[in-house]
């Protein structure tokens, strides 16, 4: 999976200021409505929703919101860097400094599971979460994260 084509350059945000989780969640549905013209009540509702059915903090700081969103017709994302680390709940119970926004269309949940599974493996690749610990704009975390080694 082509990460490069789910989240582009300019879907990258560095500094996003959040003091809850579901504020956190305003912000991503904000920037992802701006992003995807999409409209933002509907982007909000639907990441609540999978929210509560439990976390999308997947451990090591990081969170994966996502969800479903009506008339998309592929896999969309962001990748976010929260300015202070936000409690997502996250299983390891560690707060979330990166966020994952990914949407997708009703009809493209299998491939929403192979971005998933594309974004887990990069993440779990040596030296990647470090080296995004050391971006300090948004051009160096996308290049940093898609990068095909740890830099």
């Amino acid at each position: 999976m082509d990460l490069s084509s789910v989240i582009l350059p300019e879907h990258v945000f560095v500094g996003v200021s959040a003091p809850t989780k579901w504020r956190a969640l305003q912000l991503l549905s904000s920037n992802a409505a701006s992003c995807f013209g999409l409209e933002e009540a509907a982007v909000l509702r639907a990441l609540e929703t999978r929210e509560k059915l439990g976390t999308t903090g997947i451990g090591n700081g990081v969170a994966v919101p996502h969800a479903a969103i009506a008339g998309m017709t592929r896999p969309r994302g962001l990748l976010v860097r929260f300015s202070r680390p936000v409690d997502f709940e996250a299983i390891d119970d560690v707060p979330t400094e990166w966020a994952f926004v990914l949407l997708f269309g009703e009809e493209g949940r299998s491939e929403y599971l192979n971005v998933l599974a594309a974004i887990a493996r990069r993440l779990r690749t040596e030296g990647v979460l470090s080296a995004m610990k050391m971006a300090r704009n948004a051009e160096v975390l996308y290049s940093v994260f898609m990068s095909d080694s740890s830099a």
